[in-house]
């Protein structure tokens, strides 16, 4: 059985690793002839498919001559990286996808970095070798240099290059000839990734790196056999390498599927070196290993790093509570983060002091955090979250705080004022590369530095930047980083905003709400570049009078208002604010409502 090959594609954010997946898929025969075809169809819930972005890791496996090769398509974003730690446990090789004209990127150093480690095999594929302004041959250089930077042997250094047009389905030898189809990428992967040892006669033993939920079975449990065979309704005992004081649990293999294409296929047994899920043990998590009954033996398992970024989730308890959600309860909120902490390992929840209805959630950035409160939001559930907050360590008696590695690649022009605005957040500036008439830079900047930056650096650059982070390391306390320069506008009182109350305000600042929306007292309606807040009544009408007409004045001119999206929100809260989130709607506010008391706390506190 030596007709198996296991392997992940790893890259950064965007650089075409779903794609080229679909490519795979294709040219292998996993389709029917007639059968209509989805773009990116491994990404696919909904948010993967609006954003473009790989959330979750997904299994998948093709035929190539005879040969099964399962293939991981692993998320690019830095907040996932929980999930590319577990997943390259799985596998025998990589495939490590870097994009011809931004070359290796933060994110493409942080799993290269993991993959080395563990000692595996690295095929190189420089993709979209086809955009106008690729840099090939830069690029292989930039490569060559990354895995000589992290420490790679004489064998990975030696690691075969091939350059792809994922979009096309093309890949090549040479970086001068265009592929025809992707042959030389599925004989690359026979010749160069070993197969997975098979000791079939060894009792059964699977490490669980991936976890489904699903609501008929539970949990399904997904990992590599490392040895034996498991049938189906076999009795088995589950253990765990890091609680070994723990006596193994009794479980039975109730249903066994191997990954064909993009389906599940339904085994009665498997042996070792098959990808495989697994479903009827109820409390199974990752890390954990699933032996033979009588064979409990744990295999290690890397440590999920630890969250660095924290926010509180409570019940909605704002006047309008309880009108736009189907789940608007605190057991319900706590049922529904609990089942996330099943497929989502780097996620972390527990309970507020003296608070029955909050519940501080951490997670290793904003952008995993927000997806999971849109994910909730689109599910039904109403409640409210805190702005984010780093979570400080103590190390050797001093106070640290997360740091990341930052890199930017702007347009020449605008150099001055990134340099300038990530001085200002404590940034440490690190080298500088010309790419063109572009310039990619690097920096290490406190993750709190990173709050709220992000559209500031789009604006500062008029769309032209990318910025991408990866957490680098705990540094000791930097010091006070300003936070926000401007104030927010606050509804005075309850009720409709009118045309007329939002033309008085807008001159105070830039106005978030339209005519007809909903307000209440102490919900922020805009913003203001003093900083400081303002209060103002949008529900103010035009009073009568004897001498005029209501509509007699000439027509009132209403600047469009600025529509946040979630990121923004989040982005946009002050420390003394909180955001609203329903299925329907998306409302900042302060967290005390009532304007008297909350001027006497700004007084306390001062």
């Amino acid at each position: 059985m030596d007709q198996l090959r296991n392997v992940a594609i790893i890259a950064h954010v965007d650089h075409g690793k779903t794609t080229l997946v679909d490519e795979m898929l294709k040219q292998s025969g996993v389709y029917r002839e007639n059968q209509e075809i989805v773009e990116r169809v491994m990404d696919s819930n909904d948010l993967e498919r609006e954003r473009g972005i790989t959330i979750m890791a997904k299994n998948t496996a093709v035929f190539y001559k005879d040969t099964k090769i399962n293939i991981v398509d692993t998320p690019g974003h830095a907040d996932f990286g929980g999930e590319v730690e577990r997943i390259l446990k799985m596998v025998n090789g990589v495939i490590l996808l870097v994009d011809a004209a931004e070359g290796p990127m933060p994110q493409t150093r942080f799993v290269l970095s993991r993959a080395l480690e563990l000692g595996h095999r690295v095929i190189v594929v420089v993709n979209k070798i086809d955009r106008p302004d690729q840099r090939v041959h830069e690029v292989v250089d930039e490569v060559l240099e990354l895995l000589m930077d992290l420490d790679a042997t004489d064998e990975q250094l030696d690691s075969p290059m091939l350059f792809c047009s994922g979009r096309n389905g093309t890949a090549s030898y040479s970086p001068d000839v265009a592929g025809t189809d992707l042959k030389p990428l599925f004989e690359t992967i026979l010749e160069y990734i070993p197969a997975p040892e098979m000791e079939l006669d060894a009792p059964f033993q699977m490490l669980v790196s991936s976890l489904d939920y699903n609501d008929y079975v539970g949990r399904i449990a997904i990992g590599r056999i490392e040895r034996g065979v498991v049938r189906q309704n076999q009795e088995l005992d589950v253990c765990n390498f890091h609680r070994p004081e723990e006596t193994p649990a009794k479980a039975k293999a109730v249903s066994l599927y191997q990954f064909d294409g993009l389906n599940r296929v339904p085994v009665t047994e498997a042996g070792a070196g098959n990808i495989i899920a697994m479903s009827g043990i109820g409390e199974i998590t990752i890390g954990d290993t699933i032996c033979a009954r009588g064979f409990a033996e744990p295999l290690a398992f890397v440590k999920i790093s630890a969250p660095t970024l924290e926010m509180t989730f409570s019940v909605n308890d704002s006047p309008f509570a309880g009108r736009e959600g189907k789940f608007v309860t605190s057991r319900q909120i706590r049922d529904r983060l609990m089942r996330e902490t099943l497929k989502d390992v780097s996620l972390r929840v527990t309970d507020v002091e003296n608070s029955t209805d909050s519940f501080n959630v951490a997670g290793r950035g904003e952008m995993s955090l927000s997806i999971l409160i849109e994910t909730m939001r689109r599910e039904g559930y109403e409640f409210q979250v805190s702005p984010p907050r780093v979570l400080y360590q103590t190390i050797d008696g001093k106070l640290c705080e997360p740091v990341e590695r930052v890199v930017v690649d702007v347009p020449q022009d605008y150099m001055g004022s990134v340099m300038e605005k990530l001085g200002a957040r404590k940034g440490e500036f690190l080298e500088m590369t010309p790419v063109g008439s572009r310039m990619k830079m690097e920096f290490l900047v406190p993750s709190r530095g990173l709050f709220g930056y992000r559209n500031e650096f789009l604006t500062d650059t008029k769309g032209e930047g990318i910025l991408a982070s990866v957490f680098e390391k705990y540094e000791p306390y930097k010091g006070e980083i300003a936070r926000r320069s401007t104030g927010s506008l606050i509804a005075f009182e309850t009720g409709e905003a009118v045309a007329y109350g939002i033309w008085n305000a807008q001159e105070r600042g830039a106005m978030f709400i339209t005519p007809g929306t909903k307000v209440y007292g102490g919900m922020v309606v805009g913003v203001c570049p003093k900083a400081e807040d303002v209060p103002v009544n949008v529900c103010r009408t035009k009073h009568l009078t004897n001498t005029r007409a209501s509509g007699s004045d000439e027509a009132l001119r209403l600047i469009p208002p600025r529509v946040l999206s979630l990121e923004q929100c989040l982005e946009f809260l002050a420390d003394d604010e909180l955001l609203e989130v329903t299925p329907k709607n998306l409302r900042l506010r302060k967290s005390i409502l009532d304007h008297s008391l909350r001027m006497k706390t700004l007084m306390r506190n001062r």
